[in-house]
Protein backbone atom coordinates (compact mmCIF):
# COMPACT_ATOMS: atom_id res chain seq x y z
CA UNK A 1 0.00 0.00 0.00
CA UNK A 2 1.16 3.50 -0.45
CA UNK A 3 2.48 5.74 2.44
CA UNK A 4 1.22 9.24 3.13
CA UNK A 5 2.88 11.66 3.74
CA UNK A 6 0.60 12.69 6.35
CA UNK A 7 1.41 9.47 7.69
CA UNK A 8 4.98 9.77 8.13
CA UNK A 9 5.22 13.22 9.57
CA UNK A 10 2.38 11.65 12.12
CA UNK A 11 5.37 8.81 12.59
CA UNK A 12 7.95 11.14 13.06
CA UNK A 13 6.01 12.92 15.83
CA UNK A 14 5.69 10.13 17.38
CA UNK A 15 9.34 8.82 17.51
CA UNK A 16 11.91 11.27 16.50
CA UNK A 17 13.14 9.19 13.78
CA UNK A 18 14.45 10.81 10.64
CA UNK A 19 11.40 10.67 7.63
CA UNK A 20 13.35 8.05 5.85
CA UNK A 21 12.95 5.72 8.50
CA UNK A 22 9.55 6.48 9.31
CA UNK A 23 8.70 5.40 5.45
CA UNK A 24 10.65 2.46 5.49
CA UNK A 25 8.87 1.50 9.05
CA UNK A 26 5.32 2.67 7.63
CA UNK A 27 5.75 0.41 4.54
CA UNK A 28 6.96 -2.56 6.72
CA UNK A 29 4.25 -2.00 9.00
CA UNK A 30 1.60 -1.74 5.71
CA UNK A 31 0.99 1.92 6.91
CA UNK A 32 0.08 0.19 10.30
CA UNK A 33 1.51 3.56 12.78
CA UNK A 34 1.44 1.30 15.72
CA UNK A 35 3.11 -1.61 14.31
CA UNK A 36 5.61 0.89 12.48
CA UNK A 37 6.62 2.57 15.67
CA UNK A 38 7.03 -0.35 17.69
CA UNK A 39 9.42 -1.52 14.72
CA UNK A 40 11.34 1.87 15.20
CA UNK A 41 11.32 1.44 18.75
CA UNK A 42 13.28 -2.29 18.76
CA UNK A 43 15.67 -0.34 15.77
CA UNK A 44 16.71 2.32 18.07
CA UNK A 45 17.20 -0.57 20.92
CA UNK A 46 19.13 -2.74 18.93
CA UNK A 47 21.13 0.14 17.64
CA UNK A 48 21.74 1.60 21.42
CA UNK A 49 22.74 -1.89 22.73
CA UNK A 50 25.51 -1.92 19.94
CA UNK A 51 26.80 1.92 20.84
CA UNK A 52 26.63 1.16 24.27
CA UNK A 53 30.22 0.62 24.81
CA UNK A 54 31.36 3.52 22.76
CA UNK A 55 33.50 6.26 24.79
CA UNK A 56 30.89 9.45 24.97
CA UNK A 57 32.80 12.23 25.97
CA UNK A 58 31.47 15.14 24.34
CA UNK A 59 27.68 16.61 24.89
CA UNK A 60 26.45 19.68 26.69
CA UNK A 61 25.37 20.66 30.06
CA UNK A 62 21.72 22.03 29.83
CA UNK A 63 19.23 24.27 32.38
CA UNK A 64 15.83 24.48 32.77
CA UNK A 65 14.24 26.99 35.53
CA UNK A 66 10.63 26.22 35.61
CA UNK A 67 8.07 29.23 35.24
CA UNK A 68 8.44 31.70 39.00
CA UNK A 69 11.84 30.36 39.44
CA UNK A 70 11.11 27.72 42.28
CA UNK A 71 12.30 24.78 40.85
CA UNK A 72 15.44 24.52 38.28
CA UNK A 73 17.53 21.42 37.13
CA UNK A 74 21.09 21.42 35.27
CA UNK A 75 21.51 17.84 33.58
CA UNK A 76 24.84 16.96 31.69
CA UNK A 77 23.78 14.43 28.68
CA UNK A 78 27.24 13.16 26.57
CA UNK A 79 27.68 12.25 23.28
CA UNK A 80 30.80 11.24 20.91
CA UNK A 81 31.96 14.24 19.14
CA UNK A 82 31.25 18.16 19.42
CA UNK A 83 29.45 18.16 16.02
CA UNK A 84 26.47 16.25 17.83
CA UNK A 85 26.53 18.37 20.49
CA UNK A 86 26.46 21.50 18.31
CA UNK A 87 23.74 20.10 16.65
CA UNK A 88 20.22 21.76 16.90
CA UNK A 89 18.24 18.40 17.77
CA UNK A 90 20.74 17.06 20.46
CA UNK A 91 20.91 20.61 22.13
CA UNK A 92 16.73 20.27 21.89
CA UNK A 93 17.03 16.80 23.67
CA UNK A 94 19.09 17.68 26.30
CA UNK A 95 16.42 21.12 27.57
CA UNK A 96 13.82 18.23 27.05
CA UNK A 97 15.48 15.96 29.67
CA UNK A 98 16.09 18.78 31.88
CA UNK A 99 12.44 19.78 31.46
CA UNK A 100 11.67 15.48 32.35
CA UNK A 101 13.76 16.09 35.48
CA UNK A 102 11.76 19.13 36.60
CA UNK A 103 8.30 17.64 36.27
CA UNK A 104 9.12 14.51 37.71
CA UNK A 105 11.80 14.58 40.27
CA UNK A 106 13.20 11.30 39.83
CA UNK A 107 16.04 9.98 42.12
CA UNK A 108 18.33 7.95 39.81
CA UNK A 109 18.86 7.58 36.01
CA UNK A 110 19.15 4.36 35.74
CA UNK A 111 17.32 1.42 37.03
CA UNK A 112 20.19 -0.18 37.36
CA UNK A 113 21.64 2.45 39.51
CA UNK A 114 18.98 1.60 42.18
CA UNK A 115 21.23 0.05 45.01
CA UNK A 116 20.67 -3.26 46.52
CA UNK A 117 19.64 -2.09 49.83
CA UNK A 118 16.86 0.71 48.61
CA UNK A 119 15.62 -2.66 46.28
CA UNK A 120 15.13 -5.01 49.35
CA UNK A 121 13.74 -2.68 50.71
CA UNK A 122 10.98 -1.18 48.10
CA UNK A 123 9.89 -5.06 47.87
CA UNK A 124 9.91 -5.75 51.64
CA UNK A 125 7.33 -2.80 51.75
CA UNK A 126 5.50 -3.91 48.62
CA UNK A 127 4.95 -7.50 49.32
CA UNK A 128 3.88 -6.02 52.86
CA UNK A 129 1.14 -4.11 51.55
CA UNK A 130 0.16 -7.09 49.23
CA UNK A 131 -0.11 -9.37 51.82
CA UNK A 132 -2.07 -6.98 53.95
CA UNK A 133 -4.50 -6.99 50.49
CA UNK A 134 -5.46 -10.64 51.76
CA UNK A 135 -4.16 -12.13 47.96
CA UNK A 136 -3.25 -15.54 47.81
CA UNK A 137 0.45 -16.95 48.66
CA UNK A 138 0.56 -17.98 44.77
CA UNK A 139 0.48 -14.04 43.28
CA UNK A 140 2.29 -12.13 45.95
CA UNK A 141 5.60 -12.57 44.43
CA UNK A 142 3.75 -11.23 40.79
CA UNK A 143 2.15 -8.54 42.44
CA UNK A 144 5.34 -7.24 44.11
CA UNK A 145 7.23 -7.63 40.41
CA UNK A 146 4.60 -5.33 38.86
CA UNK A 147 4.30 -3.06 41.74
CA UNK A 148 8.32 -2.51 41.68
CA UNK A 149 8.31 -1.58 38.02
CA UNK A 150 6.07 1.42 38.67
CA UNK A 151 8.42 2.28 41.23
CA UNK A 152 10.97 1.77 38.74
CA UNK A 153 9.05 4.24 36.41
CA UNK A 154 8.39 6.70 39.04
CA UNK A 155 12.08 6.74 40.55
CA UNK A 156 14.14 6.13 37.15
CA UNK A 157 14.75 8.89 34.61
CA UNK A 158 15.23 6.49 31.40
CA UNK A 159 11.85 4.12 32.98
CA UNK A 160 10.18 7.09 32.70
CA UNK A 161 6.78 7.93 30.20
CA UNK A 162 8.25 11.34 28.37
CA UNK A 163 6.27 13.82 29.03
CA UNK A 164 6.09 15.42 25.80
CA UNK A 165 5.34 12.37 23.94
CA UNK A 166 1.17 12.61 24.14
CA UNK A 167 0.38 9.03 23.42
CA UNK A 168 2.20 8.18 26.61
CA UNK A 169 3.65 5.23 24.96
CA UNK A 170 7.58 6.12 24.46
CA UNK A 171 9.58 6.14 27.29
CA UNK A 172 12.99 8.63 27.81
CA UNK A 173 15.01 5.53 26.98
CA UNK A 174 13.50 4.83 23.74
CA UNK A 175 13.73 9.03 23.01
CA UNK A 176 17.95 8.55 23.59
CA UNK A 177 17.74 5.42 21.80
CA UNK A 178 15.82 7.27 18.77
CA UNK A 179 18.41 9.54 18.55
CA UNK A 180 21.62 7.76 19.15
CA UNK A 181 20.41 5.50 16.01
CA UNK A 182 19.49 9.04 14.12
CA UNK A 183 22.74 10.24 15.09
CA UNK A 184 24.94 7.22 15.03
CA UNK A 185 26.43 8.07 18.60
CA UNK A 186 26.72 6.80 22.17
CA UNK A 187 24.07 9.69 24.01
CA UNK A 188 23.89 8.66 27.51
CA UNK A 189 22.89 11.22 30.78
CA UNK A 190 25.86 11.23 33.14
CA UNK A 191 24.50 13.49 35.89
CA UNK A 192 21.79 15.52 37.10
CA UNK A 193 20.33 18.59 40.21
CA UNK A 194 17.39 18.80 40.93
CA UNK A 195 16.89 22.18 43.04
CA UNK A 196 13.55 23.45 44.91
CA UNK A 197 13.30 26.04 47.06
CA UNK A 198 13.20 25.35 50.51
CA UNK A 199 14.18 22.05 49.95
CA UNK A 200 16.00 20.13 52.85
CA UNK A 201 15.59 23.05 55.04
CA UNK A 202 13.67 21.66 57.90
CA UNK A 203 15.81 18.63 58.10
CA UNK A 204 19.00 20.88 57.71
CA UNK A 205 17.38 22.96 60.96
CA UNK A 206 16.93 19.55 63.02
CA UNK A 207 20.08 18.21 62.09
CA UNK A 208 21.42 21.64 63.17
CA UNK A 209 19.65 21.60 66.45
CA UNK A 210 20.78 18.45 67.19
CA UNK A 211 24.17 19.37 66.87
Amino acid sequence: MNVSPEQVKKLREMSGAPMMECKKALDEAQGDLEQAFTILRKRGQATAAKKAGRLASEGLVGAYIHAGGKIGVLVEVNCESDFVARNEEFQQLVHDLAMQICATDPRFIRKEEVSADILAREKEVLRGQAEASGKPEAVLNRIVEGKLEKFYEDSCLYEQHFIKDLTGSQTVRELINSKIAKFGENIVVRRFARFKVGEGLAKAASESAAA
